[in-house]
């Protein structure tokens, strides 16, 4: 029964109906014509029990907090943070572009507000500072791609929902392979400084809004905190008072060493570097809350929505409650996109138990080889063909249930899998000729997309040479989730 489904699945798709009812409307016509209707019932059921979970919150939550965020004028924050680390090197708008998605994926998660976001901001920046239109969309395209890798990430929720994998593991596992895209795109973008005769950034380019004493305030705290926190974790282990002895040290350490920076670093820089910490704090809570056990990922995304509350209404002051409905409203249609579909998967793994597909399946990928890395390779390349014509959240809805099986049988581990899968299908959201992003960019810049896709090939190399390290490389990924206990 597979094997009709998928021609029948791209069918409804080409005749213009929405993912959530191809993935309804194939298996259920299929059981129809199979004699199976009580098998029916049983499908459409499993779409509002795959709904009905609570680690699935963490997708609105976490969408919320990006469009807080977003509409708080937390951008600029960061664009100006990038600029003032990378913005002397040649390129140096490019490189502020990658470094800005690196920041911006801590937020929103999403390559599509990612894209939106920064390129609206960047691309017209950079045309001004001697790029090329077609340059500066193609790079941001190409670095939009780590909002989904690096934590907090959409699809990984999604993915460790259908898998039943663990969502706190696979962020953790995709913040290396997340940051190696970005550095490789910065070392791209150096190699090509000549070919596209790429300037330096001039210099620090402040918005011109003043710090109000709140912000002022909570930056002051903010910075010295988690300096604090970080030279505590390096000192001997120690209870009681002792404890909160060592705490207070260190704490005056980190007071001592601002001190000692504002002499030797300038003002704007100083000033820049306050202005991010705000927003730069929201992945430090989520994460160092995921790993101290204060809360889960649905607790975290909670809890990060009411820090971009906090942020928004009352420390930058940037956001009124008229902005809330339209912000509530963006957030609820994105998240119901990706909630049906969820649900929708749930459904589909009914027919994929139904007809023992994974089993079938199996059996003939082995056929072809019983190499681990050679079938690794092959499903690299069947995956970054599914890319380019199909979404990373439905691609991991249809394939996840059928591949992860396979290669756990193989031996791979499957939060290793998981990241290979995500990462591949996420390139293919900026890979010709359906790219996602391609056409976001393309309505940002308003160039056209064939320009960009011609130009954003020496990117994709880059990330496409990443996928084959992440693949091979399994340490890459695995390292920091077994080191913190997240993974065997």
């Amino acid at each position: 029964m597979l094997i009709w489904f998928l021609p029948l699945f791209l069918l409804f798709l080409l005749i213009g109906l929405p993912v959530f009812f191809g993935l309804l409307a194939a298996p259920g016509l299929l059981l129809w014509l199979n004699g199976q209707e009580r098998d029916i019932t049983l499908l459409y059921r499993n779409v509002y029990n795959g709904m009905d979970s609570f680690p699935l919150m963490a997708i609105p939550f976490f969408m919320l907090a990006g469009e807080l965020m977003n509409r708080g004028g937390i951008t600029i924050r960061l664009v100006e943070f990038s600029q003032a680390l990378m913005g002397h090197l040649r390129g140096g708008l490019a490189q502020v572009n990658i470094l800005s998605s690196i920041l911006f994926a801590g937020l929103s998660g999403s390559a599509v507000a990612d894209t939106s976001a920064l390129g609206s901001m960047l691309i017209p920046a950079m045309e001004k500072e001697g790029y090329t239109r077609r340059f500066a969309a193609a790079i941001t395209a190409a670095s939009s791609v780590i909002g989904p890798i690096i934590p907090p990430s959409g699809i990984m929720i999604i993915y460790a929902y259908v898998m039943g994998e663990s969502v706190a593991a696979l962020f953790l596992a995709g913040i290396v392979p997340g940051i190696m895209v970005g550095v490789g795109l910065m070392f791209m973008v150096r190699a090509l400084a000549d070919r596209y005769e790429l300037p330096p950034a001039k210099r620090v380019v402040l918005t011109g809004t003043k710090m109000g004493p709140v912000e002022w305030w909570v930056s002051f705290i903010l910075v010295r905190a988690n300096l604090g926190l970080l030279f505590w974790m390096f000192m001997p282990a120690t209870e009681g008072v002792l404890a909160w002895g060592t705490l207070i040290i260190a704490l005056l350490l980190a007071h001592g060493l601002m001190l000692g920076l504002r002499r030797s670093v300038s003002h704007d820089f100083r000033m820049v570097c306050k202005r991010a910490m705000v927003p730069l704090q929201t992945p430090i809570l989520i994460l160092g809350g995921i790993l101290a056990g204060v809360f889960t990922p649905t607790e975290a995304a909670a809890v990060a929505v009411a820090y971009a509350l906090l942020v928004a209404f009352f420390i930058l002051r940037t956001m009124t409650l008229k902005d809330l409905p339209e912000v509530l409203s963006r957030a609820a249609i994105t998240s119901a996109v990706v909630l049906l579909l969820v649900g929708a998967a749930m459904a589909f793994k009914t027919v994929v138990s139904l007809s023992y597909a994974p089993q079938t399946l199996a059996e003939y990928i082995l056929s072809l080889s019983e190499n681990p890395y050679v079938l690794l390779f092959l499903i690299n390349l069947l995956l970054f063909i599914v890319g380019m014509f199909l979404d990373a959240g439905p691609a991991i809805i249809i394939l996840g249930p059928i591949l992860g099986p396979i290669f756990t049988d193989l031996g791979v581990d499957s939060i290793h899998f998981a990241i290979i899968m995500s990462v591949n299908l996420t390139v293919g959201l900026a890979t010709p000729p359906m790219g996602l992003v391609l056409f976001v960019a393309s309505s940002v810049s308003g160039e056209k997309v064939e320009t960009i896709a011609k130009t954003i090939l020496p990117f994709l190399a880059v990330e496409i040479l990443v996928i084959f390290l992440i693949t091979y490389i399994p340490a890459i990924s695995m390292t920091i989730p077994r080191l913190t206990g997240f993974a065997n």
